[in-house]
């Protein structure tokens, strides 16, 4: 069976409406040529070394749909192989809806965003939680100050790349931080030679 997101994602509803619409002729051809991985390659896992924000999709077993963000230090998505991704699950409100999704219908998407690069990604695929003790230790990131209550294992169906329209650029605090304290201490450094090239100046000239 093809799995690439145009036939995850392009149900006949959708076709119909890619048809309507005037969409559909190049869909298809997309479509043709493979639109899409799914294996965890080098160029997703390069994307989950740099994204510290995903947003995870699932749904109850009637089809009701919740998206709940998940956040952490940046990497802490991570492939265990070609097929599968995982991260930590930290303790937050104890309202369990992606928990108790998941355990009557595990089909899930997620949607990874890089703010500072304007890149999202979309993966298809099912989930399901785990209390593994040694994989959450795996997975938890090392010394951020958060309690992973369980693990979530992400077997990859079919994953694709949305165009960078739109997206606003944001950039991490950390960095922004940095940056302004380099700034700073430049600016410093040039205000003191400043005062020392006039004190210098002002001795030279007797004034």
């Amino acid at each position: 069976m093809d799995e690439t997101p145009g036939h995850i994602a392009f149900t006949p509803s959708v076709k119909a409406m890619q048809t309507a619409r005037g969409s559909r002729t190049a869909y298809a051809r997309m479509e043709a040529r493979g639109i899409s991985s799914t294996l965890v390659d080098a160029a997703l896992m390069e994307l989950l070394e740099q994204i510290d924000s995903a947003y995870l999709a699932t749904a109850s077993a009637d089809g009701r749909p919740y998206v709940q963000h998940r956040g952490g230090p940046r990497g802490f998505i991570k492939a265990l192989d070609a097929h599968t991704l995982a991260f930590a699950d930290y303790s937050g409100n104890r309202q369990y809806i992606t928990t108790g999704n998941l355990a009557e219908n595990d089909r899930a998407l997620l949607f990874l965003m890089d703010y500072q690069h304007a890149r999202r990604v979309k993966v298809w695929g099912r989930a399901r939680m785990t209390g593994d003790a040694d994989l959450i230790a795996r997975l938890m990131p090392r010394g951020y100050q958060a309690r992973a209550e369980q693990a979530l294992l992400f077997a990859v169906e079919a994953w694709d790349a949305n165009c960078s329209q739109h997206i606003p650029r944001k950039f991490d605090g950390a960095d922004v931080v940095r940056v302004v304290e380099q700034f700073e201490a430049r600016l410093a450094a040039l205000e003191a030679e400043n005062a020392a090239l006039k004190a210098e100046l002002k001795t030279r000239t007797g004034a």
